[in-house]
């Protein structure tokens, strides 16, 4: 299959998933989780940040000594974390209150502008991920080596300051 067949399934996934992401924030929480304990939750998304991290920085030291097989199986890994990562989050945010940042300071700076990029950025490696992965799966590598210049770097920005905004909150959760 060629590449156009998946642009309006990119589309519609992209679109989909920053909503459910951003209606997590401002719907009420779904109160018939109310009885399960999810406080673990942002510990598992960070790991799962981390995970994500370590298997693009292993796909992407394959990809530079041409070993494109073992390339493509830690990028599909990265996805799968972080996919893992998507619905862990989701599942918090739809049943859980947001913990808020409690620094003050140069901190709160610190954590204001890495969270801000964070989430930026988060929203856009949605669709850059899956075009850059169906240029790959469809062996358009031209293509795909171009966007993935782009993409690499910011997948592992958002993935490694996932990490980063967890460790910065994470004394202030009240649990």
């Amino acid at each position: 299959m060629q590449l156009k067949n998946y642009k309006s399934l990119i589309w519609i996934l992209s679109i989909t998933i920053n909503g459910l992401i951003v209606l997590a924030f401002y719907l009420p929480k779904v109160s018939v989780l109310d009885e399960y304990d999810f406080s673990k939750l942002p510990l598992l998304n960070a790991v799962l940040n981390g995970l994500t991290f370590l298997s693009l920085t292993t796909a992407l030291i394959a990809i530079r000594r041409k070993k494109i097989t073992l390339h493509r199986s830690f990028v599909l890994l990265a996805f799968s974390f972080t996919s893992l990562f998507l619905f862990s989050y989701l599942l918090y945010h739809f049943s859980t209150p947001s913990t808020k940042f409690g620094g003050e300071g140069i901190m709160r700076g610190i954590y204001l502008f890495v969270l801000l990029t964070h989430v930026f950025l988060a929203a856009l490696i949605v669709p850059l991920a899956l075009l850059t992965m169906a240029f790959g799966l469809n062996n358009q590598i031209n293509k795909h080596r171009k966007i993935a210049r782009w993409t690499m770097p910011v997948w592992l920005y958002v993935s490694f300051t996932g990490v980063v905004v967890y460790l910065l909150i994470s004394p202030y959760y009240l649990h």
